[in-house]
């Protein structure tokens, strides 16, 4: 009985691996039981057993993608002492995975805030609190940095947030439609640049004080 759940599993693992390139690539509508299937050599049934139905597919694709994008880019980064340390974490992971990922495959994210931004629905909600997530985590990391005076008191947060998302979105445009070699290196320096425009003041040492004793 182990043998089998364990099996089973392994299939499903299969069907989210082969269902997550189809929409990163084709986008979610392209999804279907019967093509899922036929690239993995299984029957309709054997597919619709684990997953349900081509909604119920659809949404476990989602789920999915959220779910590897958490443990690759947000786990670790929390690991990071709070305030800038962590949003540049955050940022470094995130553009590490989509040079990784959604680089070759694409982004289910952006496309998927295409693919449904005048639809409503259930996937649409999902996607949203996917991207809303995101952003909240990027808000929070932002809060703790002014908090810490790595950043300066007066910046605005959702300003800030918008422009670190804007960020994967020209860089996904740039690294796939333009197919710019340089893209993730054009958006690093680019936060760097940002990050640099909200930075607190630098405390200036002592001994390098005006009227201070100089040093040798």
């Amino acid at each position: 009985m182990e043998a089998k759940t364990s099996r089973s599993e392994l299939t499903r693992a299969a069907i989210l691996d082969t269902a997550l390139l189809m929409a990163a690539q084709d986008g979610l509508e392209s999804l279907t039981i019967g093509e899922v299937a036929k690239r993995l050599g299984l029957s309709k049934s054997g597919v619709f057993s684990r997953v349900g139905s081509r909604e119920a597919l659809q949404a476990a694709v989602i789920e999915e993608y959220d779910r590897r994008f958490v443990q690759e880019v947000f786990v670790p980064a929390m690991r990071e002492p709070r305030g800038l340390p962590r949003l540049n974490a955050v940022m470094r992971l995130w553009l590490q995975r989509a040079r990784e990922v959604e680089f070759r495959h694409g982004c289910i994210y952006c496309a998927g805030a295409f693919e449904f931004d005048d639809r409503d629905g259930p996937l649409r909600d999902l996607l949203l609190d996917g991207v809303m997530r995101w952003r909240a985590t990027l808000r929070r990391s932002v809060l703790q940095a002014i908090e810490a005076g790595h950043l300066r008191a007066d910046t605005d947060v959702e300003q800030l947030v918008f422009e670190l998302d804007g960020l994967f979105i020209a860089l996904m445009r740039d690294a796939r439609f333009l197919r710019d070699p340089r893209a993730a290196e054009r958006a690093w320096r680019a936060y760097q640049r940002l990050i640099d425009d909200y930075r607190g003041p630098v405390p200036v040492p002592r001994e390098a004080s005006p009227g201070g004793p100089k040093l040798a």
